[in-house]
């Protein structure tokens, strides 16, 4: 088999998935990026950190060799690396959240035009029709009742003041959407990214590594800007993402769903207060998911409203609501990212 259709398929059998499509774009996105032996080597790593004694034996290459390119695939984005000391150790990334990700700071026009030809199929395949998604939906602390039960890995305040390492990266949705000439004013410093990560992310050059005073800052900023708040799916969860529908790939492509509100994990959704209501439409401008229509008053769309807060954050006459779901819709998050990619490997039966 061609190595890189063996590539695709090592990718695709990773938690997160990488779907074939009929036209074969998830291989041309694959020859942009690796060369064959970075495929060949790309398909010998597992989901787990590995010694480079580990992964040439099983690949049956020179040791000191193997090093050297392997360290040249992390610096390219192909794979991940972590350090355990001073030793570093290697593993598999998955495409999306990760290798796509990583190419940041290397985007070109054709790269650009492959995924935006790539990425509906794989919303369409792997995220529309999978329980356990990579991401959540949390709501802006603004749009918040006082009075009710918030756990903290429903804060983003608070996730961002646990963490000792914070990395802020640009958003590539933005930043390639600006590429071509379809892109928002909004910020494009937007992800926020922890632990080994944001480690990998500062060793990469991938973003700047930022203060936790800073990082509030800086997402203080995204929400007055009115972007989504999209954490991983973990109660412990490794990033951050500060989004919008135009440009959010995950967004804008369910934003073209009937019901993107059931497609997210989210444990919110708005409600309008009609008789406070001047039917105004700045919430209509807010939303991100076309959730609201104006009539006399405001009307949100159940099925389409993903509870992030934004609309409530941005109403002057109080006129929303934002309600917790009753406590059998209720979602609780996996302890940990690794609990979450065993969850979605179980669900594709790939573990």
């Amino acid at each position: 088999m061609d190595v890189f259709k063996r590539l695709a398929k090592h990718l695709d059998d990773l938690p997160a998935g990488f779907p074939a499509t009929e036209s074969g774009v998830e291989l041309r996105i694959l020859r942009r990026l690796f060369s064959e032996e970075e495929a060949a080597i790309a398909v010998g790593l597992k989901m787990i950190p590995e010694r480079i004694s580990t992964i040439a034996k099983r690949l049956d290459r020179d040791q000191e060799e193997l090093a050297e390119k392997l360290g040249t695939m992390a610096g390219k984005g192909l794979i991940f690396r972590s350090s355990k000391g001073k030793r570093p150790h290697y593993m598999a990334a998955q495409f999306v959240v990760g290798i796509w990700e990583y190419h940041v700071n290397d985007l070109d026009p054709e790269l650009i035009r492959d995924m935006n030809e790539y990425i509906p199929h794989l919303v369409d395949q792997l995220w529309a029709g999978s329980e356990t998604k990579q991401l959540r939906i949390i709501p802006v602390a603004e749009s918040l009742d006082q009075e009710m039960t918030v756990m903290g890995y429903e804060a983003a305040e608070e996730i961002i003041r646990q963490q000792s390492k914070i990395v802020v990266a640009e958003c590539i949705c933005r930043k390639e959407h600006r590429m071509i000439g379809q892109g928002c004013s909004n910020p494009l410093e937007g992800c926020f990214i922890f632990g080994s990560g944001a480690y990998f992310y500062e060793e990469n050059k991938l973003g700047r590594v930022v203060s936790q005073e800073e990082a509030l800052e800086l997402f203080k900023q995204a929400v007055e800007a009115g972007l989504v708040v999209q954490p991983g799916n973990a109660q412990k969860p490794a990033n951050i993402c500060m989004c919008c529908g135009c440009c959010c790939q995950i967004l804008k492509n369910l934003k073209e769903l009937d019901n993107p509100g059931q497609l997210v994990h989210t444990n919110y959704y708005a409600e309008i207060v009609t008789d406070m209501c001047t039917a105004c439409g700045a919430c209509v401008q807010r939303c991100h998911m076309a959730a609201i229509s104006l009539g006399e008053t405001a009307r949100v769309e159940p099925e389409r409203c993903i509870g992030c807060g934004v609309c409530l954050a941005g109403c002057e006459f109080e006129a929303i609501g934002l309600h917790q779901k009753e406590a059998a819709r209720q979602y609780t998050p996996p302890a940990s990212m690794f609990e979450t990619y065993a969850g979605m490997a179980r669900e594709r039966g790939k573990l």
